[in-house]
């Protein structure tokens, strides 16, 4: 075990595409999935003015906003953004399948922040990446490690897959029960989101002051995901701050929508566990539970309703916004209060499914960082 730079055992790779781009896959920032160490998503044949080149084996590293944790090894040849930094493994020094993981880890991320320069969009250098120090083990340990965390990103994969299967399952199972909500294959009676609401209010217009150890989580707009609200980056207010913004008090089962910016449409249920809490600055709805399940309604609106009916009335010329008018004029399904909870209660186990994936994959990957720490360190 010895402590070396990175740029003692790794280049970053510069070469530029001189002639044509034709059948080169195309990698731009926006490909790169925060933590993520395997590249999922590129482009071909679009329109670019990119240049630099990137041979498979490559880790590209997204070296503006360096807090984004982007980085992961190119499965092939291709050409990426200038806001890429291409680094390549130096074959005798280190062992080219373990980069990745030296790369894509959090004590690099952090070193790389500190370095980046720019107020608005900070870029981290190669000259500044190049001097990061590590623990580097020697080549047999160094196969060792590689193989356990291949073998465990790939159990992540998995797990991954899993939670997505999941979600497509809800939809699906939707579908099959209502038919589609936008063409109503099934005739059913429509009527305007508003007559299955007793009351729709804004939440608050000026934010208050967060405090580490507030006694109430506050719920933004980034805090709404896929339908559901996530822990991740949740703030808190003080009973003080509470105070003053009474009306964002949430009492269960309301259904909020993300009101502007680029979530705009996105929408979550207000569960049990976030009864007396509050939310911010969106649309907070309040339905006739003696007509309207929250789960169901929640769920219609993140078929593919939302793309084909929401997501449309949100474009505007600066940024996306929807208003109250908008939403309560929404076209709705009528369905019976006894089917939609049948399907809320499919809902609500396939949510217990997929929290459990979430479980073991939060572990698996506590488990993978503190094995890099430890041995990468």
């Amino acid at each position: 075990m010895s402590k070396v730079k990175l740029g003692e055992v790794a280049i970053e790779h510069k070469e530029t595409c001189k002639g044509s781009k034709d059948g080169y896959p195309i990698v731009g920032l926006e490909h790169l999935v925060p933590e993520e160490v395997t590249l999922t998503a590129w482009d071909e044949g679009s329109d670019n003015t990119f240049t630099k080149m990137f041979r498979k084996g490559n880790v590209l590293f997204g070296r503006r906003r360096a807090y984004l944790k982007k980085a992961a090894v190119a499965p092939f040849d291709g050409i990426c953004s200038g806001d890429i930094t291409v680094i390549e493994a130096i074959p005798d020094r280190i062992l080219p399948e373990l980069l990745p993981f030296i790369i894509q880890n959090d004590d690099l991320f952090d070193f790389a922040v500190g370095k980046s320069a720019g107020s608005l969009s900070p870029r981290v250098k190669w000259e500044h990446l190049k001097n990061y120090e590590f623990e580097l083990p020697d080549m047999e340990k160094q196969r060792e490690l590689a193989e356990l965390l291949w073998a465990m990103d790939a159990t992540k994969k998995s797990y991954q897959k899993l939670i997505a299967a999941t979600d497509e399952l809800v939809k699906s199972q939707f579908m099959e029960q209502f038919g589609d909500p936008v063409s109503n294959t099934q005739g059913r009676e429509v009527r305007p989101f508003k007559d299955f609401m007793l009351d729709i209010r804004y939440g608050t217009s000026q934010p208050p002051v967060f405090s580490e150890d507030g006694v109430f989580k506050f719920i933004r707009a980034t805090n709404i995901k896929a339908g559901r609200i996530t822990e991740k980056d949740m703030l808190r207010i003080s009973a003080e701050e509470a105070s003053k913004i009474e009306k964002c008090r949430l009492n269960g089962n309301e259904i909020i929508i993300v009101r502007s910016g680029a979530n705009t449409g996105d929408t979550c249920v207000v569960t049990e566990e976030y009864r007396d809490q509050y939310a911010g600055y969106d649309i907070i709805i309040t339905l006739d539970l003696k007509i309207a399940n929250p789960v169901f309604f929640n769920e219609l609106m993140n078929t593919h309703y939302m793309q084909a009916v929401i997501k449309p009335l949100t474009i505007r010329a600066a940024q996306p916004h929807i208003n109250s008018e908008q939403v309560q004029n929404l076209p709705m399904l009528v369905v019976a209060l006894s089917e939609q909870e049948q399907f809320a209660a499919f809902v609500r186990q396939s949510d217990k499914s997929k929290f459990e994936l979430e479980q073991a994959l939060s572990e698996l990957t506590a488990t993978y960082k503190r094995i890099i720490t430890e041995n990468l360190g």
